[in-house]
């Protein structure tokens, strides 16, 4: 089942405020990203982000399985997302 870039989008910056709230990950998704609390802000809406977001989620299968049990989504989903996205139909899923 694929994922409209609305619903992409959206699943994006759930995911982004899933690592905001996780005081363990949101450094490493800063550190990894190299962007700032302000610049996060500033692109929250940029579906190119929201890409980056959910690669960074989909580098671990545990924090895929904690984001969507806590969203209630299936865990296929930011996959799905991710295809959605800019840039999504590049990435090579093994």
């Amino acid at each position: 089942m694929s994922v409209s870039q609305d619903a992409a989008e959206e699943i994006g910056l759930k995911a982004l405020v899933w690592l905001a709230g996780n005081e363990d990950l949101m450094p490493v998704f800063l550190g990894a990203s190299g962007a700032d609390v302000a610049a996060i802000r500033q692109s929250a809406a940029d579906p190119a982000f929201l890409a980056s977001v959910l690669d960074f989620l989909l580098m671990d299968d545990a924090w895929v399985m904690g984001f969507c049990e806590a969203q209630g989504l299936a865990y296929d989903r930011p996959k799905q997302a991710r295809a959605a996205l800019p840039g999504g139909e590049q990435v090579s899923w093994t």
